[in-house]
């Protein structure tokens, strides 16, 4: 399997939309107040999404076998990250392509970015309760600096989420 890293397209908000919402519920749901899980449905990934394509940067697989046309497929979106200053704001990768690597060049890529955004440390928040999450950022050498709630912003105001923050010299 072949992984490409591209800036995200309008063409892609169905597919990132989907591995987001996934994904989310797969390393929030319990760990963080129900009062947020409310406020993530489909919609909300789904209508958030086109406003931040251009934050957005997704890893394409190629298929592992070629087509028996003949014909490439263009890949898929396999996952994406989103990189804001600092901040490595959203890494996720779709359950299909847990384990094959995606996450480990996603990560890599927000690391660049950060150092491109003129940073030498990047940071991101993690709920407390999702251990799959930083067990892996922790593989990827990063530090935990500690909890803290992290505010989020939803249309009747702000959750805070408890969280972990870590860091990374990049």
């Amino acid at each position: 399997m072949t992984i490409t890293l591209r800036p995200a397209e309008a063409t892609d908000v169905d597919a990132v939309a989907a591995i987001w919402y996934s994904g989310w519920y797969d390393g929030h749901l319990g760990n963080v107040p129900d009062e947020l899980v409310a406020h993530r449905t489909k919609e909300h990934f789904l209508t958030g999404v086109p406003d931040r394509i251009p934050t957005i940067t997704v890893a394409v697989a190629d298929p592992p076998l070629p087509d028996p046309a003949g014909a490439g497929s263009g890949g898929e979106v396999a996952g994406f990250v989103i990189v804001l200053g600092d901040q490595v704001d959203q890494v996720y990768v779709a359950a299909g392509h847990r384990g094959s690597g995606v996450a480990g060049v996603l990560i890599a890529e927000a690391e660049r970015q950060v150092k491109a955004n003129g940073h030498d440390e990047a940071w991101l928040a993690v709920a407390t309760g999702n251990a799959r999450a930083r067990r892996f950022y922790e593989r990827s050498g990063w530090t935990d600096a500690g909890a803290f709630d992290y505010p989020v912003g939803t249309e009747s105001g702000t959750i805070p989420v408890p969280c972990h923050r870590y860091t990374k010299q990049v």
